[in-house]
């Protein structure tokens, strides 16, 4: 490991020494707030992402989080999703099916997905409805300071520009503050639609994660996590500010070697 648990005020820096290191401590990480959250809710409600993300979560396929994770208590959402079938390659579901989902014992029904019979629109009002019904039951929880839903977990990736779930810089999406979950139709990469959690959802989590790994994002990790002056452009990344939850990144040494002050042992 080069360096875990540095804070600053931009949230807890892990900083591993390679991909591996990293799967595992992602994966301790995971099965640590499952553990803590059934033991207080009986439930937990976790966001996930697409991209390098749900490889990365790998390890909990394996011994002994297969067994050891109280798979049944699992309710599983998407951050963001791409408008397109399940059985699309591009779908955030399918990755998620594929890569992890298949391979330890979830609920079916606690599997909420996005409708891919619909437009973006209406996927994104669709979903948000089936978050409200969660929150009235408290499988998610509610902030205590907002309406919004407080999920125990949102899992991030991070684009090279600086873009995390759907939230794309500059773009208006960026600004919404009433809805929670949302809709592009222009994204800048494909596939253009997508449906995605709004900042104010995420930043009412009680835990975000944002995993980036390889050296193609660090620039971006700089200027997410260090100080910068305010000429420096703002990307989404550095949005993401849990206003009562706390915020961990995960970053291998590639992506964390132009943050600011931090010497790496050879």
């Amino acid at each position: 490991m080069a360096l875990s648990g540095v804070k600053n005020d931009r949230g807890e820096l892990r900083i591993l020494e390679n991909l591996d290191e990293l799967r595992t401590d992602l994966a301790d990480y995971i099965a640590e707030l499952s553990e803590v959250a059934v033991k207080e809710r009986g439930v937990f409600a976790i966001a996930l992402s697409g991209g390098s993300l749900i490889g990365l979560m790998g390890k909990l396929c394996e011994a002994p989080y297969n067994k050891t994770v109280d798979w049944g208590k699992w309710y599983i959402f998407w951050a963001d999703e791409r408008v397109v079938a399940k059985s699309h390659s591009d779908s955030n579901y399918k990755l998620a099916k594929d890569g992890l989902l298949s391979k330890v014992p979830i609920v079916p029904s606690h599997v909420h997905s996005i409708n891919d019979f619909v437009s973006a629109e209406e996927a994104a009002d669709e979903y948000t409805f089936v978050i409200r019904q969660l929150v009235k039951t408290r499988m998610v929880s509610v902030s205590d300071i907002s309406d919004c839903p407080k999920f125990d977990l949102i899992l991030l990736g991070m684009g090279p520009d600086g873009h995390v779930a759907s939230l794309f810089p500059n773009h208006a999406v960026l600004d919404e503050k009433d809805e929670w979950v949302t809709f592009i139709t222009d994204s800048p990469e494909p596939p253009p639609e997508r449906i995605t959690f709004t900042l104010p959802v995420i930043n009412s989590a009680s835990n975000v994660a944002i995993v980036v790994t390889g050296e193609s994002k660090a620039e971006a990790v700089h200027l997410a996590i260090d100080n910068i002056g305010p000429d420096s452009p703002s990307l989404p990344a550095r949005l993401v500010q849990p206003t009562k939850g706390k915020l961990v990144w995960f970053l291998d040494k590639p992506a964390a070697s132009k943050l600011d002050g931090l010497q790496f042992s050879e």
